[in-house]
């Protein structure tokens, strides 16, 4: 079992059941959790076609579940505006190609992730000794990809906007992938954080399949780059947010979550970073965007454009 800060019942964000398998914490957000991962709807419910976007699309096996949440969701063949990827890991991208197939929609990423969505380079091999259960030292066997997108793969725009999202920005969010973005909606302080940090361990069978509502790093065995993490923590913890949705775990909300938040990102070393680990020492070097000999990705801005 890892390191982990406890939070409790009246943590959870207030969530509702619409009967369409989502679960609403705002009046256009929800979340569905498939297997050990988590996606999230953006939209009015009854919004029609192409008025809603899907940030994040699960594991190969996560395409008719998706389906049919977003029918039930947004009414019958209403496709998304756009395909959001917080980062490229295997299960963050599972439908990704099939969906934007099916749905003719573009898939926007932040630059650092196009080796891994445009064919060109594999992520870093996973650590499997980052300590934590049976989860890390099955991580060799899990997909480092690449998986190659073409021509429906798009850029995130340099102004921090998001296409189909207005009110919302991307953040560069480093660390778990070079890559990473986080979403942020200053209106009601929302934040859809992918893996920059979760809300329930990831690292054991037993963690993943009970859930617990908890404050965790990113997924120990499969985060490159510690320093980068540690940064873009205190950059999420810094804005203040009311709300939170990670890859993994439940939604979180309130003063205890924060309270959690401003823990993890002042005790990061503490409560996050395995105490061993070949990445500690040395972030796992990656490619640049463009799939050249790379540089380590602790080495890079915090933000593009």
């Amino acid at each position: 079992m890892t390191v982990q800060i406890r939070l409790s019942e009246i943590d959870h964000a207030r969530r509702e059941d619409r009967g369409d398998g989502a679960w609403s914490i705002a009046p256009d957000v929800g979340y569905l959790r498939l297997a050990i991962v988590n996606i999230v709807f953006f939209g009015v419910p009854g919004g029609g076609d192409r008025n809603w976007v899907l940030i994040d699309t699960g594991l190969p096996t996560s395409r008719s579940s998706i389906l049919a949440v977003a029918e039930k969701r947004f009414g019958t063949n209403a496709r998304p505006a756009a395909i959001i990827l917080t980062h490229g890991h295997f299960d963050h991208v599972g439908t990704v190609l099939d969906l934007a197939n099916r749905w003719d929609v573009p898939v926007f990423a932040h630059p650092l992730e196009r080796p891994y969505l445009d064919g060109t380079a594999s992520y870093p091999p996973p650590d499997p000794w980052a300590g934590g259960g049976l989860m890390a030292l099955l991580s060799p066997l899990f997909p480092r990809g690449p998986i190659d997108l073409g021509n429906r793969l798009e850029v995130l725009p340099a102004d921090g906007s998001i296409p189909g999202m207005p009110g919302w920005q991307w953040l560069h969010t480093p660390g778990h992938a070079p890559g990473h973005i986080s979403l942020w909606r200053e209106e009601d302080r929302s934040l859809i954080v992918g893996d920059a940090f979760i809300t329930t361990g990831q690292e054991s069978v037993y963690e993943v399949a009970v859930q617990d509502l908890e404050m965790h790093g990113p997924p120990r065995y499969f985060t490159p780059d510690w320093d980068a993490a540690e940064r873009s923590v205190k950059h999420l913890a810094a804005l203040k947010p009311q709300m939170v949705i990670s890859g993994h775990g439940a939604a979180a909300a309130g003063v205890g979550m924060r309270q959690a938040l401003d823990s993890l990102a002042e005790r990061f070393r503490e409560f996050a970073v395995p105490p061993k680990l070949k990445f500690v020492r040395e972030p796992a070097a990656v490619p640049n965007s463009w799939g050249q000999p790379s540089r380590r990705s602790s080495e890079r801005p915090a933000r593009l454009g």
